[in-house]
C-alpha cells in the first residue's frame, strides 16, 4: 500500500507534491482524513493552481475521489494519463462519462445500496406531504390561519394508484413501503422487471395517465433528460401529485412550473432541481410544492455508510486493482 501523505493544508506558493489519490471535491471531513491517513493524497479543490498541478504531476494520479455532483469532467480524464479507478460519492454517475473513461481503461464506483432505504423514506414522505398538505398546513397554523378558518382537505395516499417512474433498488423500496398503504402500485422501466408483482406500463406517459401519483426514481443522464415531459405531467392530471427523488433533469422543469401554476397537476414534492440550489421563483411562491434541498440521502447513518464504501473501493484498487461496487455495463 503506497505510504499516507496529504495536502490538506496548502500554504500559498510552496511546492505541491505528486499524489496517488486526487480528491476532486469536498467531502466528509471524516473520509477526507481516512483518505489522507491511508494514501498520498491531494485535494484539487483546495489548490490554488489545479491547472499548473495537474500539468506537472497529473501523471502520478492512480484514482480520484469525487462527489456524485461534480464528477470527473472530460478534461480532467485527460489530465490523468495513469487514472485506473474514480470513485463516487453518491448513487449517481452522470457527471462522469463512463462510457468514455471505460474506453481508456478506467472504471467506476458508486455507492449503491446504502442510501436506498433512505430516499426511499423520503420519497414516501413526500409523496404523505403533497397529498395530505402537511407542510402547507405547518405554514397554515405558523401564520395564525387557523384561528381565522379549518385547514382546506386533502387527499388521502391510502389505496391510491401510485406509479415509480424507474424500478431499481431505490423504486422497488419505494413500492415495498406503499404495499403498506394498500396503494395499487404499477412501474415504467426500460424493460419489465421480473419476479415483481407490479403492473408493467412501457411509457412514462402511460404510467402517469394510470396513476393518482407517480414517483421519480429514475438514474439521471442524457438518455432520461426531460423525461417527465408536459404531457407526461398532463396524463397525471390536475388531481395528481408529482414526487421527484431522482434528479433534476429528469423533469422538464419550465413544464412543471406552468402544470402547477396552471392547475394542470395537483401538487409536487421536489427533493432535486434543474440548477440546485437554485429554485425557480414560481416554485418557491406555490403553496402546493414541498421543497426540499437534495437531501433524501442526508442521514448521518447514511453518509456514515457511503463514506465507508469509498473508503472501500479506493482501498480495493489499490490492492487488487478493481473495484468493489463498479457501476453495471448495463447503466450507461
Amino acid at each position: 500500500m503506497p505510504q499516507s501523505g496529504t495536502t490538506t493544508d496548502i500554504t500559498p506558493g510552496a511546492p505541491v507534491p505528486p499524489a496517488t489519490l486526487l480528491q476532486v471535491s469536498p467531502l466528509l471531513p471524516g473520509l477526507e482524513r481516512a483518505l489522507a491517513d491511508r494514501y498520498p493524497t491531494v485535494r484539487l479543490h483546495e489548490l490554488p493552481d489545479p491547472a499548473a498541478y495537474l500539468r506537472d504531476h497529473g501523471g502520478t494520479v492512480t484514482a480520484a475521489v469525487t462527489s456524485a455532483r461534480t464528477g470527473v469532467g472530460d478534461a480532467l480524464m485527460d489530465a490523468l494519463p495513469r487514472l485506473g479507478a474514480i470513485v463516487h460519492f453518491g448513487v449517481g454517475h452522470e457527471t462522469t462519462d463512463v462510457v468514455r473513461a471505460r474506453a481508456r481503461g478506467i472504471d467506476v464506483a458508486t455507492t449503491p445500496d446504502v442510501l436506498t432505504d433512505c430516499v426511499a423514506d423520503l420519497a414516501v414522505g413526500g409523496l404523505i406531504d403533497s397529498m395530505r398538505r402537511l407542510s402547507a398546513a405547518d405554514r397554515y397554523v405558523r401564520a395564525g390561519g387557523w384561528t381565522a378558518a379549518p385547514f382546506p382537505l386533502a387527499t388521502r395516499v391510502s389505496g391510491k394508484r401510485v406509479g415509480i417512474l424507474g424500478l431499481g433498488r431505490i423504486g422497488r423500496a419505494v413500492a415495498r413501503r406503499l404495499e403498506g398503504f394498500g396503494t395499487q402500485v404499477s412501474y415504467c422501466s426500460r424493460t419489465p422487471v421480473p419476479g415483481v408483482p407490479y403492473r408493467y406500463l412501457p411509457t412514462a406517459e402511460a404510467l402517469a395517465a394510470a396513476c393518482d401519483a407517480l414517483v421519480v426514481t429514475v438514474a439521471g443522464g442524457a438518455a432520461t433528460g426531460g423525461l417527465v415531459s408536459a404531457a407526461v405531467l398532463d396524463a397525471l392530471g390536475p388531481a395528481g401529485h408529482l414526487v421527484n427523488v431522482a434528479r433534476g433533469s429528469v423533469v422538464d422543469e419550465p413544464a412543471l412550473v406552468t402544470a402547477l401554476r396552471t392547475g394542470r397537476i395537483a401538487g409536487a414534492a421536489l427533493d432535486v432541481f434543474a440548477d440546485e440550489p437554485h429554485v425557480p421563483r414560481e416554485l418557491l411562491e406555490s403553496d402546493r410544492v414541498v421543497l426540499l434541498p437534495h437531501i433524501a440521502s442526508a442521514t448521518h447513518e447514511t453518509r456514515e455508510a457511503m463514506a465507508d464504501l469509498v473508503l472501500r473501493n479506493v482501498e480495493r484498487f489499490m490492492t487488487e486493482g478493481v473495484l468493489l461496487t463498479p457501476v453495471p455495463a448495463s447503466a450507461h
